[in-house]
Order: structure tokens, then C-alpha cells, then sequence
């Protein structure tokens, strides 16, 4: 426990993502659910102090993002072939958030709007062995990469604050703007609108310097036209966990859980079960420097992915900025 009162910067009401940090990004009809093995909501976009209000105004957070990931499947017909396919997705990504936060205050609670949209670069290499029934093998590969806008994503939020006790109500859209051609692998937009809301909460004790952060939502997708292809539904779970060793710098761990709810709807899937899931442990630090009257926040996150079925999994690493105006 800190024997002081710990002085968190105003900015530290709401230091990371106001902003939904959505990636709904299509890499490569290779994997197996989800189309393209992604989903709308990019997990572990949200982290600490989520639920925690900001200061009135406009703020803005640039976050880049690292992610590799791959999966791998072995298949043997009947006749004694056997097919060993692997998928690999590099992958780096820059979003840009705007977010103004109104002081007049709705149903009690602070009300903000923000729109995030991103730029980067999508890789997918494939390679296929196939060995036949009498040890011949044959061999393909293919790669793809991209670089272009992602789709849009406005998103409102709602914040209470009791003492400690941070509590967050949140909607958001995908809006397909993005760099999409159903004739490649790698694409930067989804070609279909999503649906996304729920709530979170964040414990904050400013005298120990300790604060947790969850956040549980619900995803619902339309069809994408060119494709007859619908995402099913999910739910996650994003967490954060950190300790203050000084009023500036805290350290500690985030995590997140991704589950698909209903299978997805496409021709050619049948009864075939495609539901994904996926959970990620990793560390974190965060840190408060002054430029100008105003304090800026830079944190650094990393994820190492398990228990992932029918997507790909890897890790991925978040650095963001936020910056008050």
C-alpha cells in the first residue's frame, strides 16, 4: 500500500481507449471461421481505466499495432493422402482516435463520441504439402500483401463514477470503408456492417495505486454482399490488472477471452461447426509525462495467445499515445 494519496492526471480518467480500436480486418479465406478468421472486435483493444470518465474536451490516441499470428491444419482422406496447410498473418497497424467528451452530463453520467480509423499493412502467406498414398509430395505456396485504409468505427460510451468504483456503457458500428477485394487474401476493411455494445467497469484507488479494468460485449454481423458469407455471433472479455510504483508509472498484466456464440452462415458450411475462440495473457506498463500545462500517457501491452480454435493465433503488441488537447 502507498502511505500517500496517489495524484492521478486528468488524463488519466480515461488514458487509453475511448475510442473502440477495432480492427476488422479479412485475412485470407484460408482460416476457418469468422470470414477470413477475424473478427469485427479486435481483442484486447480496451484496457486499463476503461471505465473511468476523462476530462471534457477533445483528446485524440494513436495506437500502432503489431500482430503475428498462424495456424496450422493436417487432413488425411481415405485414400491415404495427407495435406499439412499452414497460414501465416504479419501484420501492422496505426489507429487514429478522436474523441470529444461533453460536460454536460447524461443520465448521470459522462457521455463521449469518438471515431477511429486506421491505416496499415495486411501480409498472408500460405504454403500446402500434400503427400499421396505412396510418399510422393507436392507442394504449393501463395503470398499477399496490402497496404490501404481499414474500415470506420464510431463509438459512444456512457461513464459513472462512485468514489473507487468506474462503471461503462458502450455501443459501436463497423462502417465498410475499407481496402476490400473478395479476389485476394489480404484486406484492410470487412465489406459488411457490425454491431457491437456492452458495459465495463474499473476499480481505481488513487491512495494504494491499485486499478482493474473489464469489459464483456456482444458482436452481431450482416451478411457481406459479395460473399453470402455471415459472421456468427461472439462474446469477449477484455481485462486489466496494474499497480502504481509512483504517481507517473504503473505496471501489471491484461488479458483478454474471445468466444463465438452461433455458427457462422455461409453456402458450402452446412453443419459443419466453424465457432472460434481464443484467450491472451500478457504484461503491461503505462507512464505520464508533461508537455506544455497538459500530461500526456504512453502505455506498451503485449499478448501471447492460447486455446485458439478455428483462427489464427500468435501475438500481438499495442503502443499507445494519448493526447489531450
Amino acid at each position: 500500500m502507498m502511505k500517500k494519496r496517489l495524484a492521478i492526471p486528468s488524463l488519466a480518467k480515461h488514458p487509453l481507449l475511448n475510442a473502440c480500436l477495432a480492427a476488422c480486418f479479412l485475412f485470407a479465406a484460408h482460416a476457418h471461421a469468422d470470414e477470413g478468421g477475424m473478427s469485427f472486435w479486435q481483442p484486447g483493444q480496451i484496457g486499463t481505466f476503461a471505465a473511468v470518465p476523462n476530462d471534457p474536451g477533445l483528446s485524440w490516441s494513436f495506437s500502432a499495432y503489431h500482430a503475428d499470428a498462424n495456424s496450422e491444419k493436417t487432413r488425411k482422406s481415405l485414400r491415404g493422402r495427407t495435406t499439412d496447410s499452414q497460414l501465416s498473418t504479419p501484420n501492422d497497424l496505426l489507429f487514429i482516435s478522436p474523441t470529444y467528451t461533453f460536460a454536460t452530463p447524461v443520465a448521470g453520467a459522462q457521455a463521449a463520441v469518438s471515431l477511429t480509423g486506421l491505416y496499415g499493412r495486411a501480409e498472408v502467406y500460405t504454403q500446402t504439402n500434400t503427400t499421396n498414398a505412396r510418399g510422393k509430395p507436392r507442394s504449393q505456396s501463395s503470398d499477399d500483401s496490402r497496404d490501404g485504409i481499414g474500415d470506420l468505427y464510431p463509438m459512444a460510451t456512457l461513464k459513472w463514477n462512485r468514489a473507487n468504483h468506474n462503471y461503462l456503457a458502450y455501443a459501436t458500428v463497423g462502417i465498410p470503408v475499407g481496402a476490400y477485394d473478395p479476389n485476394r487474401d489480404a484486406n484492410l476493411g470487412s465489406n459488411h456492417w457490425s454491431y457491437d455494445a456492452g458495459g465495463g467497469y474499473t476499480y481505481l484507488n488513487t491512495q494504494s495505486g491499485t486499478e482493474f479494468s473489464a469489459v464483456l460485449g456482444l458482436t452481431l454481423n450482416q451478411k457481406n454482399p459479395d460473399t453470402d458469407y455471415r459472421n456468427g455471433a461472439d462474446v469477449h472479455l477484455d481485462v486489466s490488472l496494474s499497480q502504481f510504483l509512483n504517481e507517473d508509472f504503473h505496471i501489471g498484466l491484461v488479458g483478454y477471452a474471445y468466444h463465438q456464440l452461433s455458427n457462422d452462415d455461409a453456402p458450402g458450411i452446412g453443419n459443419k461447426n466453424l465457432k472460434s475462440q481464443v484467450a491472451a495473457l500478457g504484461p503491461q506498463m503505462g507512464y505520464f509525462f508533461p508537455v506544455g500545462k497538459k500530461k500526456w500517457y504512453v502505455n506498451l501491452k503485449a499478448y501471447d495467445e492460447f486455446d485458439a480454435k478455428n483462427r489464427t493465433s500468435g501475438w500481438n503488441a499495442w503502443l499507445t499515445l494519448f493526447v489531450p488537447m
